[in-house]
């Protein structure tokens, strides 16, 4: 597997530095490390400006050789230019299998006036993105994972479970595969409320529904098991969005890994 490691002089870049060293990757796999320094002009002093080169050096130089003490084949680079552009740049031209980047957590301004490098890599990659979070208080060193995986039963979905399923893990990690269950009326039917709306039809919608968030459920769990994971599943009937019920289900049984939340799958 071909990884880029994206890192920074940021604490949420080790923590994805931590990450990368302990999981168990196929024999052969490499980390490309890339710190990407700004223009020196967005610097508010000379000296900074002179000083980040050098810091950008010594972290990627730092990271390269644990990941070589590790078992893996790294290499490491500094480059110039926008973040966000270099790191989408260099994962499309040297056909990366997978990016890691630490999340920052930054504030709304900090998006709106900055931009956050995570969320547009996770937005605009070519390939699979992990957002790796700090671990909660008190976890450290390689640790069982817990990842939700939400399927719709669609192609985009059973590649996510694939992606799960071919990369490495933890031992004890858990896969819990959710579905949300959505009803949706036809659209002669979609203005009237009950009891207008026929009984009948309404019971024959929901046996339908089911019986697809089953199957969507089922082909996600076949995928996972068949890697040897261990994959629980959950059925949630729509009261409220989509999105609030998986970010309900998420903080319920807090994953480790979430969506591929912190990942996307291309």
């Amino acid at each position: 597997m071909k990884m880029l490691l994206a890192m920074d002089t940021s604490s949420a870049s080790q923590v994805a530095l931590d990450e990368v060293a302990a999981r168990p990757w196929p024999v052969g796999s490499s980390v490309q490390v890339l710190s990407v320094v700004e223009p020196s002009h967005l610097w508010t002093t000379s000296e900074v400006a002179e000083q980040a080169p050098r810091l950008a050096r010594e972290i990627v130089d730092v990271a390269v050789k644990r990941l070589r003490a590790n078992g893996l084949e790294a290499t490491g680079d500094v480059c110039g230019g926008d973040p966000k552009t270099v790191i989408l740049d260099r994962a499309g031209s040297t056909s990366v299998d997978f990016i890691m980047v630490g999340s920052h957590g930054v504030s709304a301004i900090t998006k709106f006036l900055l931009g956050n490098v995570a969320s547009a890599v996770l937005r605009y990659a070519p390939c699979s993105v992990e957002v790796v979070r700090a671990p909660a208080q008190g976890k450290t060193g390689p640790r069982p994972m817990r990842i939700l995986l939400a399927t719709d039963g669609s192609d985009c979905s059973d590649q996510a479970a694939r992606s799960i399923a071919e990369r490495p893990w933890p031992a004890g990690t858990e896969v819990r595969v959710l579905n949300v269950v959505e009803l949706t009326l036809p659209t002669t039917r979609a203005l009237l409320e009950p009891p207008f709306v026929d009984a009948a039809l309404m019971e024959s919608l929901r046996e339908e529904a089911m019986k697809k968030s089953q199957a969507a459920v089922a082909s996600a769990k076949e995928i996972l098991l068949a890697a040897g994971l261990e994959a629980g599943e959950s059925i949630s009937v729509l009261l409220t969005g989509p999105k609030a019920l998986i970010l309900d289900e998420a903080n319920q049984r807090p994953a480790a890994s979430r969506g591929w939340s912190p990942h996307r799958h291309g």
